[in-house]
């Protein structure tokens, strides 16, 4: 008997490759796909959001839309945002922001909100958002400077300048939440879901 037993592959909306790992190291057949949408714009719509939302709303609005283009298909999405208190942290654009953000954690303590969603047919029929507490330990110059000179252009592909599974463990003391969490997919709640689908075997 198959571990996944849906007829089509889990079509995953998401451009990261630490998400499609998990799904594929979980058994999980992929399929990649991309749902180019405005960020901010989806974000507005609403008015404004909590950090925590503006995750759900994200993957949601991802996973509907690449759903449109898969019809008979479970279609995911995903987003993380960072938040400092209230304050939002994006993807850095280069290594300034990138050292100017690090900088502002540094010795604090922010959260990583994760949100999943599942669509099909056009309706999103599953969405789930959860959160881990990372805490910074102080950063000096001197570590920042040897820190994004080894990481390079990778600071620019996270919302948080650091990967975690990679060279970013050097920036933390302390780390409250799931791990799958911390890496982008609240993985164990998506599982269920999938489970309670039929899509793996119980």
């Amino acid at each position: 008997m198959m571990l996944w037993l849906a007829p089509t592959p889990l079509v995953v909306a998401s451009k990261s490759a630490a998400r499609r790992a998990m799904l594929a190291d979980a058994g999980l057949p992929i399929e990649p796909t991309e749902a180019d949408i405005d960020e901010r714009a989806v974000e507005s719509r609403g008015g404004p959001v909590s950090p925590e939302q503006a995750a759900l709303v994200l993957a949601r609005e991802k996973a509907r839309v690449a759903a449109a283009r898969w019809p008979g298909h479970y279609v995911l999405g995903a987003d993380q945002t960072l938040a400092l208190g209230e304050k939002r942290f994006n993807k850095p654009e280069n290594r300034a922001a990138a050292r100017e953000q690090l900088k502002a954690l540094s010795g604090r303590t922010h959260a990583l909100h994760s949100a999943v969603a599942v669509a099909k047919d056009g309706r999103v029929i599953f969405g789930h958002v959860e959160t881990a507490r990372l805490t910074m330990r102080r950063l000096t110059d001197r570590f920042l400077d040897a820190y994004l000179d080894t990481a390079g252009d990778a600071v620019m592909a996270s919302v948080g300048a650091y990967q975690l599974e990679r060279l970013g463990i050097h920036l933390f003391e302390r780390i409250d939440g799931d791990h799958f969490t911390i890496l982008g997919l609240p993985l164990f709640p998506l599982l269920a879901f999938l489970r309670r689908e039929g899509c793996l075997a119980g």
